[in-house]
């Protein structure tokens, strides 16, 4: 998660700009799950510039708040900028009685994770001020890193991945206890939970071949994690490739390949309370 946050971190410096350019002096902001604090980092380093703040680091592993709370600390520097934990798990606990009332509230990949996901959005609604901005990192352009034909398997390997993680899923997310489907997007979702002047921007993410070690370690985490999601759902001739694709032996390990690289975006959807 660390090495993703370093991959990321001029695209999250640009958003963290852009949310915090209107906020009044000495804003409230608030990352729910804030995981090891790319964001929360870019956030502190925003603050700081704009000549202080209050940083209100939220998530449910205590381990990942003293790993998010030391990044942001680095970029806070000896500012006015505070820095606070919350642990808590935003499935079961009440944020807006847990912190105080923020002029930003970021959520980065973690409402859609919600069994009951407009709900998940009018809880965190619930903890802004007059004025205040929800900003939903979801959605987006999936991550793309690999050839479509690697020379080993069927061409398409990496799609089929991604097909076969959709599947698990919509499977996981209809097992859920309580789950509620919310069939319309995230701009409807924000309008729905009361906020006004809804909209949306993505910020594309690009590492070109040939790779960083940044870029090929992150390439290999994904794809580990992907067969290690999907494996199952997977044909016996893709588990094959995967197998060799992730050996360090094989003459197919894409570890050594030099065509790997990164493209994605972020799409952040934001509103504000009236």
């Amino acid at each position: 998660m660390r090495k993703v946050d370093e991959l990321h971190a001029v695209t999250l410096a640009g958003i963290a700009e852009r949310l915090t350019s209107g906020l009044p002096k000495n804003a409230v902001v608030v990352d729910v799950g804030s995981g090891t604090g790319g964001m929360s980092a870019a956030f502190a380093s925003a603050l700081d510039r704009r000549g202080g703040g209050k940083l209100l680091l939220v998530d449910a592993v205590p381990e990942l708040l003293a790993v998010a709370a030391e990044a942001a600390g680095r970029q806070a520097g000896s500012s006015s900028v505070s820095i606070d934990t919350v642990r808590a798990d935003i499935a079961e606990a009440k944020l807006h009685e847990m912190v105080p009332s923020a002029q930003l509230v970021w959520a980065a990949g973690m409402v859609h994770h919600l069994p009951d996901q407009q709900s998940g959005v009018e809880s965190l609604v619930r903890a802004l001020s007059g004025g205040g901005v929800l900003a939903l990192a979801e959605g987006g352009l999936e991550n793309h890193c690999l050839p479509w034909d690697l020379g080993v398997g069927e061409p398409g390997f990496e799609r089929r991945l991604l097909a076969a993680r959709d599947i698990w899923f919509r499977e996981m997310r209809a097992a859920m206890p309580g789950v509620v489907r919310m069939p319309y997007g995230w701009n409807v979702a924000l309008s729905r939970a009361g906020l006004v002047d809804v909209g949306s921007f993505s910020v594309p993410f690009d590492h070109p071949a040939p790779p960083t070690q940044a870029v090929r370690a992150y390439v290999l985490n994904r794809i580990q994690h992907l067969v290690e999601t999907v494996g199952d759902r997977l044909t016996a001739e893709d588990v094959g490739v995967a197998e060799r694709l992730l050996d360090p032996n094989d003459s197919e390990y894409i570890g050594q390949r030099e065509d790997l690289y990164l493209l994605g975006t972020y799409t952040v959807h934001f509103g504000r309370l009236p």
